[in-house]
């Protein structure tokens, strides 16, 4: 028999509220951040489009440059910690490797060039030369972590015989950079020009690109030699 819920057992929309206070200032201040640049936007700016006092705001993120790392780790490197399972589903993996990258990356950068977090690309690019210090938080929590992932997956295939042997980190720099390189295009010259750019089919085809030189050419088979005659 079902148990009706008990009204004091529910959160209060109060409550509610305040639980949603943190997206709704990361949402914000990404808006912003992207529309602004980092250092235009004041953090009053960001309180009053999340619908809260600028003193709220400090409750949850005591600086802007924090409110900043929370955005890159909530966009960002939170996606790539939920890969960690996959990293550990990878060395399991006895098969070949290209099907895993296709799988692996291809949807996953679809999913971020359609969402909010296609701008911290951009917002990243223009802003880690003048704070060295989100420019250190960026490369340890997301780069890093992606490049090691993809890495793997190479050296694995590498090993096998799948793939050429090439340098892996250029390899994952082909993979990934083009990705980095289309999100910021979307916030940049892509806000403001007619020619948009089919993403969805640019993201797959370049990943097939990228395979195809990688990619061991399948051995030819040696075609006979009859021996000449004399005349």
């Amino acid at each position: 028999m079902a148990v009706a819920n008990h009204p004091e057992t529910r959160p209060s929309p109060r409550q509610r509220r305040k639980d949603a206070r943190p997206l709704e200032l990361l949402e914000a201040a990404l808006s912003l951040f992207v529309e602004k640049g980092f250092a235009a936007t004041r953090t009053e700016e960001v309180a009053q489009r999340a619908g809260v006092s600028k003193g709220t705001l400090y409750l949850y993120y005591p600086s802007k440059e924090e409110l900043l790392k929370a955005v890159i780790a909530h966009y960002l490197s939170a996606r790539i910690a939920a890969t960690a399972t996959t990293a550990e589903e990878v060395r399991r993996i006895d098969g070949p490797m290209a099907p895993v990258l296709r799988e692996m990356l291809v949807p996953s950068w679809q999913q971020v060039y359609a969402s909010p977090a296609s701008g911290t690309f951009k917002l990243v690019i223009t802003e880690v030369r003048n704070f060295p210090e989100i420019a250190e938080f960026y490369v340890r929590e997301v780069i890093e972590p992606g490049h090691e992932l993809v890495g793997q997956i190479l050296r694995r295939g590498i090993a096998s015989g799948e793939f050429r042997d090439v340098d892996v980190e250029s390899a994952v720099h082909s993979l990934l950079l083009p990705m980095v390189m289309l999100c910021t295009h979307k916030h940049a010259l892509g806000a403001c020009t007619p020619h948009s750019i089919d993403a969805e089919k640019f993201i797959a085809e370049h990943v097939e690109l990228v395979l195809a030189g990688l990619l061991r050419a399948p051995a030819k088979p040696r075609r006979e030699t009859r021996p000449i005659k004399s005349t």
